[in-house]
């Protein structure tokens, strides 16, 4: 499957430059599917047609917490602060991580929003148990040192999904690790020319199994495995309405 999105990637980037307003829509498309699985994978319960309403129509739902409605608008805000740092060739930092972490959280629990935590964290339903709070620091600093110096050695989907993994191991923040994770993703991958990726609500199970085996035993193959099929599905979606499948 590698070599099918490589080879797709090759499609759309011989066939540059793509016409804006169908790329503009087709990523629209994207980013509100990509808002809604990843609160949904968090318990978040808006419906996609109640998410997309909150983002376009500014419409409370009834019935629906305002911290969810607050998931929403901060999670788009978040993605087009990826665009910006896209946009101005920002390397990944620990302040890039940290802003994103902030948009993520703002208005929920502005005092923790892009603030490493201060005190130790279990996650449900793992047996692992992320490192104590007093060295998530040396570890976020031996996370992008190992990002700016070392990780070319990993093909860009490898990378993409190693710095998700990582983030995930550390958990570095009280809340929003996972959102935080799969922006990181996509930020990543993004940066290097593919369409984002989005784990769906549905494949929640595998997600975290996936997870789960990178931070219990280091294995990146599952998840790398999981981000190059949904990876493939959304080069698809490019390419048929592009025109460009044969």
């Amino acid at each position: 499957m590698l070599e099918e999105v490589k080879r797709k990637k090759n499609v759309l980037d011989n066939n540059r430059p793509l016409d804006k307003r169908t790329v503009k829509n087709i990523r629209e498309k994207l980013y509100l599917d990509l808002t809604y699985n990843s609160n949904a994978i968090e318990g978040n319960t808006l419906t996609l047609n109640e998410t997309k309403a909150v983002l376009k129509d500014g419409i409370t739902i009834s019935g629906k917490s305002m911290r969810e409605h607050l998931e929403v608008v901060n999670h788009q805000e978040a993605i087009k602060y990826l665009e910006e740092i896209i946009g101005n060739n920002t390397k990944i930092s620990e302040r890039v991580i940290k802003q994103i972490h902030y948009l993520i959280l703002k208005t929920i629990d502005t005092d923790n929003a892009g603030v490493y935590r201060n005190r130790n964290v279990t996650i449900q339903g793992t047996d692992y148990i992320p490192p104590e709070h007093y060295i998530v620091p040396q570890k976020m600093t031996d996370f992008i040192d190992w990002y700016q110096e070392e990780s070319d050695e990993l093909n860009s989907i490898e990378r993409a999904a190693k710095l998700h993994n990582e983030l995930v191991k550390i958990h570095p923040f009280i809340d929003g690790n996972g959102r935080t994770a799969r922006l990181l993703l996509n930020l990543e991958l993004m940066s290097k020319g593919y369409p984002i990726v989005i784990i769906e609500k549905e494949d929640r199970p595998e997600y975290y199994d996936s997870v789960e085996a990178y931070s219990t035993k280091g294995e990146l193959k599952e998840f790398t495995e999981l981000v190059t099929k949904k990876l493939n599905k959304s080069l698809d979606l490019y390419l048929d309405i592009l025109d460009l499948n044969s």
